[in-house]
């Protein structure tokens, strides 16, 4: 793994190239996206049935659409019991930490006849997109479809692209039922955002769309939104571990491969002020790579988006953690939770050495779905808070208005809007 002294010049350099995986790099594919939006707009279950079978090699109908119960059943006979088990103890954590996250609607009423408010509402109905293809996230089911359930949504609806079988994954069946999900459609990629964008006479319209994808994916959430909300435009994973000489080399080598096994593009970044423990990463990173199962994945990874960079000062590596702001921030110094308070960007941090990034990924309770591509400087990680909305509650006697109306009037005048003045003061004619 490359390592390299830390310069202004090469900290821009490096946020350069990882800015290169972002989504918003990929306009080549938007074309072929905006058509089979366009297309299962206007055509609907009809666009849906051909998509399917064109790109998954699938036959569904509006009879084999819908997941059934008896699917779900038969996914359980399939999936290890010991694999539901933790995917039980797995769900109980995130909710647990999720209902922390609920917000109450609040009224503040007083004597002068005044009552303001927030009313907190769930959305109606929710849109889950879990991908299908190279892998099975099961962990993903849980992160996007838990949240809303806490939130209290009416409706939470997941679409996923069938197998060759034309059945889903059944760990997907079974972490979605677990946690609550309340329809499952088989259909995956542009066309299914499209679906739960638009409708068709199979797939009701949702309210928000969330859920992680492939470029296409990525690309027909962008442009569906406004027409529905969505939680973010995911790019590739990424992690950052900064270290200092007490980290523990292998630990540290260890956890930058977790994110560089999810794809080619994926980013792995150590930041450290030691020289030895940078080259005692790189060598240890050299060994795992040869043992593990992914490794053609990995080392493309490394050799695109990997770096060891060694900082002169703690001031200065922590600076450019804040310029990168990773996705996953692993801090591992003598005290990293003085560290952890100069840290202002990042989508989670995990303290310690014993706090390694997977633990977030599948165990531990809070959301997994982060902010990437420097995002993390002003987006959080998926939360309840994504699946309510709040309006605002004005509530004034003729007393209390009465007391402030020629301001209101006057404010209104200075805009030029008479008819905002005149609201107020046929009132007090």
């Amino acid at each position: 793994m490359r390592i390299v002294k830390l310069t202004q010049q090469k900290k821009q350099d490096i946020l350069e190239n990882l800015l290169k995986r972002s989504p918003n790099q990929y306009g080549s594919f938007e074309n072929t996206v905006n058509e089979i939006l366009d297309t299962v707009k206007k055509d609907g279950d009809q666009a849906l049935f051909a998509y399917t079978k064109q790109f998954d090699g699938v036959a569904i109908t509006q009879e084999t659409i819908r997941v059934t119960e008896e699917e779900i059943q038969e996914a359980y006979q399939k999936v290890d019991a010991h694999l539901v088990e933790i995917i039980r103890k797995a769900l109980k954590n995130i909710r647990d930490f999720h209902q922390k996250q609920v917000t109450y609607s609040w009224f503040d009423s007083k004597p002068d006849g005044t009552l303001l408010g927030q009313k907190v509402t769930a959305l109606e109905r929710v849109g889950v997109y879990v991908p299908g293809g190279k892998a099975v996230y099961p962990s993903s089911v849980l992160m996007n479809i838990i949240p809303a359930k806490v939130a209290g949504v009416d409706k939470i609806v997941m679409t996923t692209p069938p197998g060759k079988d034309g059945k889903v994954y059944p760990v997907t069946l079974v972490a979605a039922n677990e946690a609550g999900v309340d329809e499952v459609y088989k259909v995956g990629g542009a066309q299914a955002i499209a679906a739960l964008a638009y409708g068709t006479e199979s797939i009701q319209k949702v309210d928000k769309i969330v859920g992680p994808g492939n470029i296409f994916v990525a690309l027909a959430k962008k442009a569906v939104y406004g027409h529905v909300s969505i939680d973010s435009i995911a790019g590739p994973s990424e992690i950052l571990v900064l270290a200092d000489e007490t980290a523990n080399p292998r630990y540290v080598a260890a956890d930058l491969l977790s994110q560089a096994e999810h794809d080619e593009m994926a980013s792995s970044i150590l930041v450290t002020t030691s020289e030895a423990l940078a080259q005692k990463v790189s060598d240890e990173v050299d060994g795992f790579v040869q043992t593990l199962s992914r490794r053609e994945i990995i080392q493309k990874s490394l050799d695109a988006y990997g770096y060891i960079l060694v900082a002169d000062t703690m001031e200065d590596a922590i600076d450019t953690v804040n310029e990168i702001a990773s996705e996953h921030l692993e801090i591992v110094t003598k005290n990293p939770f003085d560290t952890m308070t100069k840290i202002r960007n990042a989508g989670a941090i995990f303290l310690g050495e014993y706090s390694s990034e997977p633990l977030g990924d599948y165990f531990a309770g809070p959301n997994h779905v982060l902010p990437t591509n420097g995002t993390a400087k002003f987006f959080s990680p998926l939360s309840v808070d994504d699946f309510i909305k709040k309006s605002s509650i004005i509530s004034y006697s003729r007393e209390a208005l009465g007391r402030i109306h020629e301001d209101i009037e006057d404010f209104a005048s200075a805009e030029q809007l008479t008819a905002h003045a005149n609201s107020i003061a046929v009132r007090f004619e």
